[in-house]
Parts: structure tokens; C-alpha cells; sequence
């Protein structure tokens, strides 16, 4: 009881006039800036993150969330209309939906995308109301031994499943990792990797670092591949959905959130792999067989809840633990840590106010993106009509201005863009740029409890494996490895099965 008087509490708060104004701007921002083909989650909530910079945290955090929301939703509209999936996630309400809106049935596709983003985001975060403050109540209890071996969880993951090669993974953890260690040492105050200029004595701050990685370096890595001028889209066509298109989505509405929510708790590939999933058991279940790769409203209605059932689980992990799963929820991460708040099983004791109205504020912006997009996607179309190299230079500028207001110093604009052209060589060569940022945060954090391990031991370094619970995250570690082998073995097949239905006589062009 104690939980839900919280959350009422929660509800209080966000329920304000004026938190409820920051978690409309949010959820507008979010899917506006979502909605731009190129443009995902994680450049979308890095791109934003300077604006939530000078509120207080509250109202920060709750149009954060509406950020974060919004753009995980805003990529289905440019999926459906202009078969261009802003993230890979997106893919098969590209498939289905595009091909939904070619045969005049845009504006249903474009309706369960809505619903079925807001039954998901809903349910999941009932449940995220639920299991979060359970997890952070076991956590507390851990020792500097079992957050060692947590960030171990999270960097081996992270690396492991945010690429497609481990070993290319590994290197952009250590490229993080590095970059982390710039600045003061707090244990002998010595300055390390500063290169002898003063302003990196304080470290790079990670707002800098995430928007300079992603939303710079994925602006550039997207302008060099995309052609100008507006892209033309498929009319948005049809009715509403009819009385069959509710009995064939309501049910792919709660598999895909059965799926998404408990794959977006582990680090083994997040939504990316709960859509896959949740499509290849609508093919199974489905009693229209013949619709997919045709238009099947199913194969648009369970992705897209999984997927937003997936954005839900990420928070669990990230909220209890500190631990990111995803590129979006370290760049979550990195807004707590500009507030100067640290996610782990203490934020719900040290910070339980503002917690629980950013778990209310959940609650809300799903039902404002719900009255948001389904009467409003005409002007979320407009949008995809920019001509790229207005959009482009505008999101660059946007970028600057805001890591400039952050200290207003020079020297954040010139790592800005040396980030940024980092980012972008990553991309090219094909290095995931999560990992680097998970290693940027979670280094210092990893290094402080390691430290303090082998102070306690007097550099026993059995000590790192000496509590049931840090044995069995490593033991763990390796089921999770496995496990999402797995689950990518099974992503690839269901790519390869999408690949020949295609490719196949009478499939869709």
C-alpha cells in the first residue's frame, strides 16, 4: 500500500497545471523531433537533452519523459507513410504498415500504432510501478563487490549485444571507458588524460559527450547517405479502424507487450529483438496468414506495443540498478547525472518524490500521446516534407547552442563536434556508439566501487566474488550472453524468413 500511495503521491504532482504543460511540451517535442526519417529514440533524447538543462529537476524529468515516450513513438508515423524506419526497430511497422498505406489503409495502420502504443505503454508501466520498488529494496542491501559485478553485467552486455560484432563493441566500450577517465583522479587528485588544458580538469561533461556521439555523429552519418529535398509519402488513406480491425489488434496488442516488457529488463537486444519476436508469433497465431507481407494489421499492432512495451522495461534496470540497457537509456542516464542524481536502488529512498511523478507522468504521456496523434498526424506528416539540408543544419545548430549553454565555454563546442566526427567514423566503419557512452558513464561509478572493494579486502581480489549475489551475476552474465545469441540467432532468422517471403513471386514489392 505503501507503493500506490507513492504513486498517488506521484499523481499529485504531475497532475499540477504546470507539470502537466512540461509533459505535453515533451511528448510534442518528442514525437515532432521522432517523427524525422534518420532521426531515433537515442539521437531524439540526446538532441532534447539540453533543453530540460535548466529546469528544476521535477519538471525536467517530467518532460523528459515525455521526450523519451514521444520519440519512441513518433517512429512509426515515417515508418507507415514513407517506408523509412527511423531506428531498426521500426522495420516491421515499415513492412506492414507501408504496405497497408499503398493499399489505402494508412489511417489504420497509423490507428493501431497509436492504441496499441498506449495499451502497451500503460500496462508496462503498471508494471514498472510494481516490480521497480521491490528491485530497489533487495538492492540496497548490495555490497561495492556486487555493483563491481554489475557494471561487469552491464559492460559486457552492452558491448556484446549493442553491436554486430563484440569485438568492434568492446573497442567502443574502451573508447568510453577512456573518455571517462579524463579529469581529476578524486582519490590522489592527480589530473589524468587532460593533455594539459585546464578545462578538462573537471572531466567532459556527458551532456557534451551524448549529444556530440549521437545526435551530432548520427546527423552527419545520415546527411552523407540520404538525398535531398522532401521525400515524397503514401497519402494517408481509409477510414478509422472497423469492428474486424479491433478483434484482429486487441490481442496483438497484449502478446506484444507480454513480449517487449520482459525483454526490455534484459540487456540482450531490447526492442529491436521484441519486435522481431512479437511479429514472428503474430504470423504463427495469426488466423490471416495470407495478409502478411501484404498489409496484416497484426504485424503493425504487436511490434509496435512490444516496442513501447520494451521503452517501459529499459526503465526498470535503469531506475533500481543504474544499469542501461539500451543506447536511449544511457543517454537517460547521463540527464540523472547532469542533475547530479544517480540511478541505483537509493534513488527511490533519496529522490522518492521526484520518482514517483516521473513513473505518474508515464501514465500521462501516454494518454496525451494517444489524444496527441491520432487526430494531429496530418501535421506530423507536414514535417517530413523539410528539405534535408534545412533540417540537418538545423539540428546541428540546435546541438551547439544547446551544449554551449551548458558552461558556455568554447572548449564544449570544439569537443562537441570532435565527438561528432567521432561518432560518425564509428558509424561508418561500423562501431556501435552505445557502448562508448555506457563506458563514459558507468566507468567512473565502476572504478569507485572497484577501488573501494580492494580497500575493504587490502586488494584481496577474491573479495570481488565473495557474496552469493556477485557469484551469481557472473554466473548470469553468461546465461545472458547466451541468451541473447539466441534471441539475435532468432532476430536473423526471422530477417532471412521477411527476406525470401519478399523476394518470393506475388510477394510485396
Amino acid at each position: 500500500m505503501g507503493d500506490l500511495g507513492a504513486l498517488m503521491d506521484g499523481f499529485a504532482t504531475a497532475l499540477q497545471p504546470i507539470y502537466l504543460l512540461y509533459a505535453l511540451v515533451g511528448v510534442t517535442l518528442g514525437t515532432a523531433v521522432g517523427v524525422l526519417p534518420g532521426i531515433g529514440p537515442a539521437m531524439t533524447v540526446a538532441l532534447l537533452l539540453p533543453l530540460t538543462y535548466t529546469l528544476e529537476p521535477t519538471a525536467a524529468f517530467i518532460m523528459f519523459a515525455g521526450i523519451y515516450y514521444g520519440a519512441m513513438y513518433g517512429g512509426s508515423t515515417t515508418s507507415i507513410l514513407l517506408n523509412t524506419p527511423g531506428e531498426s526497430a521500426s522495420m516491421i511497422s515499415a513492412l506492414e504498415g507501408n504496405a497497408m498505406a499503398k493499399a489505402g489503409r494508412g489511417a489504420a495502420a497509423l490507428a493501431t500504432a497509436a492504441l496499441g502504443s498506449f495499451v502497451a505503454g500503460t500496462l508496462a508501466t503498471a508494471a514498472l510501478s510494481l516490480l521497480a520498488p521491490t528491485i530497489a529494496e533487495l538492492a540496497v542491501q548490495l555490497g561495492p563487490q556486487d555493483y563491481v559485478a554489475l557494471m561487469v553485467l552491464a559492460f559486457l552486455t552492452v558491448s556484446a549485444m549493442l553491436g554486430s560484432s563484440p569485438v568492434r563493441g568492446v573497442a567502443a566500450l574502451a573508447l568510453g571507458l577512456f573518455i571517462g577517465l579524463i579529469g581529476t583522479d578524486t582519490l590522489t587528485a592527480q589530473q589524468r588524460y587532460t593533455f594539459g588544458i585546464s578545462a578538462l580538469a573537471d572531466g567532459i561533461d556527458v551532456v557534451v559527450v551524448a549529444v556530440g556521439i549521437f545526435a551530432v555523429g548520427e546527423t552527419l552519418y545520415v546527411a552523407s547517405r540520404m538525398r535531398r529535398g522532401p521525400i515524397p509519402l503514401v497519402p494517408i488513406g481509409g477510414s478509422w479502424m472497423t469492428r474486424q480491425d479491433w478483434r484482429r489488434s486487441w490481442p496483438a496488442w497484449l502478446r506484444g507487450t507480454a513480449i517487449g516488457f520482459p525483454i526490455g529488463t534484459i540487456p540482450a537486444g531490447g526492442a529491436d529483438v521484441s519486435t522481431f519476436l512479437s511479429y514472428s508469433a503474430e504470423r504463427r497465431l495469426s488466423k490471416h496468414k495470407k495478409d502478411f507481407g501484404h498489409g496484416a494489421i497484426e504485424g503493425v499492432a504487436g511490434p509496435e506495443a512490444a516496442n513501447n512495451a520494451a521503452a517501459a522495461g529499459v526503465l526498470v534496470p535503469l531506475l533500481t540498478l543504474g544499469l542501461p540497457t539500451s543506447a536511449t537509456a544511457a543517454i537517460i542516464i547521463a540527464a540523472f547525472q547532469s542533475y547530479g542524481i544517480r540511478p541505483g536502488p537509493l534513488l527511490f529512498e533519496s529522490e522518492a518524490a521526484l520518482v514517483w511523478a516521473l513513473i505518474a507522468s508515464l501514465y500521462i504521456g501516454n494518454v496525451l500521446l494517444l489524444v496527441l496523434n491520432l487526430p494531429l498526424v496530418g501535421i506530423w506528416v507536414r514535417l517530413l516534407q523539410i528539405p534535408r539540408p534545412y533540417l540537418y543544419a538545423g539540428i546541428l545548430t540546435f546541438a551547439a547552442l544547446g551544449s554551449y549553454s551548458i558552461g558556455a565555454s568554447r572548449i564544449d563546442l570544439i569537443l562537441l563536434f570532435l565527438l561528432g566526427l567521432m561518432g560518425w567514423l564509428m558509424r561508418r566503419f561500423g562501431y556501435p556508439v552505445a557502448p562508448a557512452v555506457v563506458g563514459l558513464i558507468l566507468g567512473p561509478i565502476a572504478e569507485e566501487q572497484l577501488r573501494r572493494t580492494l580497500q575493504i579486502s587490502q586488494g584481496d581480489l577474491t573479495a570481488l566474488v565473495s557474496t552469493p549475489f556477485s557469484v551469481t551475476v557472473y554466473v548470469a552474465i553468461v546465461g545472458l550472453l547466451a541468451l541473447g545469441l539466441w534471441l539475435q540467432r532468432r532476430e536473423a532468422a526471422s530477417e532471412a524468413e521477411l527476406a525470401r517471403q519478399l523476394g518470393t513471386p506475388g510477394g510485396p514489392a
